[in-house]
C-alpha cells in the first residue's frame, strides 16, 4: 500500500462550458510560482527565459510579487534553477500544488466576472495584463486580465469546485 495519496485534480470531471458569449474552463494543474522581489517584470522575464521558462505567463500578484504561470508541470530543479537567476534579488515559492487556474471568457465575460465581484473591470481601469486579489462571491481569487476578453482566476485548491460551480451557474443562468 502506498503511502502517499494518489493524486487527483481538483476540477477532475469539469467539463469545460460554452453559451452564449461566454467560454469556462478548467486549465491544466501545471505550475504556478509566487515570485517576490525588488524587481520589474522584464527582470523577470529575462530570469525565466534563462531557466528555460519563456513560455510560462507573468501576472502581478500585488506590490513586488509575481505569478509565473503555465501548462506544464515543472521539475524541483527547473524552479531551483530560476530561483538561482534570481539569488541575491528575489525568492520563489512554488505554489503548484494549493493553487488552481480556471479561465472564464468570451464577449460577455466581464458582464458575468461584475455579479461577483467589486473589481471595476472596465479595460481603462483594469487592461490586459492587470491582476487584483478579489474576492468571487466568497471566494478569495487572483483575477488577471489576459486578453481583451479573457480572464484568468488562480483560487486556493480546496476552494476550486466551489468557485467553477458558482461561475458554471453563473454562466448558465445568464445565457
Amino acid at each position: 500500500m502506498s503511502e502517499r495519496p494518489e493524486h487527483k485534480p481538483a476540477l477532475a470531471g469539469k467539463a469545460t462550458i460554452e453559451g452564449s458569449g461566454i467560454r469556462l474552463e478548467p486549465l491544466p494543474e501545471g505550475h504556478l510560482l509566487h515570485v517576490m522581489g525588488a524587481f520589474d517584470g522584464d527582470t523577470l522575464a529575462g530570469s525565466l527565459t534563462a531557466a528555460g521558462l519563456a513560455k510560462s505567463a507573468i501576472q502581478r500578484a500585488g506590490y513586488q510579487q509575481w505569478y509565473v504561470t503555465g501548462d506544464e508541470i515543472l521539475p524541483p530543479a527547473q524552479i531551483a534553477l530560476l530561483a538561482d537567476h534570481l539569488r541575491g534579488k528575489g525568492f520563489v515559492c512554488d505554489q503548484s500544488h494549493g493553487r488552481i487556474r480556471i479561465a472564464l471568457s468570451g464577449f460577455r465575460a466581464q458582464e458575468l466576472l461584475s455579479l461577483g465581484t467589486a473589481v471595476d473591470l472596465d479595460p481603462a481601469a483594469f487592461p490586459v495584463g492587470h491582476s487584483a486579489v478579489t474576492l468571487f462571491g466568497h471566494i478569495s481569487v487572483q483575477l488577471t486580465r489576459t486578453h481583451a476578453t479573457r480572464f484568468e482566476f488562480a483560487a486556493l485548491r480546496s476552494f476550486a469546485e466551489n468557485l467553477y460551480d458558482m461561475l458554471e451557474h453563473a454562466a448558465l443562468a445568464s445565457a
